[in-house]
């Protein structure tokens, strides 16, 4: 982790902003909090049902595609989740990656 990000207390390993960053920012990052947490484990639990694409875990979560992707790298970073590295089509058709649970996640 770069010293130059503040995190949040929820994995300690994402980084919200740049302590650079505008006060904009900042105050993004503070609204993150109430929902990445409740996000993460809805991404969680549509994994525990099996690998999907970002499409096919917002198909299970009640999600939409951009929260379910913005999600995926902070879950992946927090050893949460990994990449199967098989492409699975997306709702739009378009190849993406597909990911899985790791045991820790169990």
């Amino acid at each position: 982790m770069r010293p130059h990000y503040v995190t949040p207390d929820i994995e300690d390993t994402l980084p919200l902003f740049r302590r650079t960053d505008p006060a904009t920012s900042k105050a993004a990052a503070a609204t993150v909090k109430a929902f990445a947490g409740e996000h993460h484990q809805a991404i969680l639990e549509a994994l525990s049902h099996g690998p999907a694409g970002a499409s096919g875990i917002a198909a299970r979560c009640g999600l939409n595609s951009h929260q379910v992707n913005k999600r995926l790298g902070e879950l992946a970073r927090a050893g949460r989740i990994v990449e199967t590295g098989r492409l699975v089509e997306s709702a739009s058709g378009r190849g993406e990656r597909e990911w899985q649970i790791t045991a820790a996640s169990r």
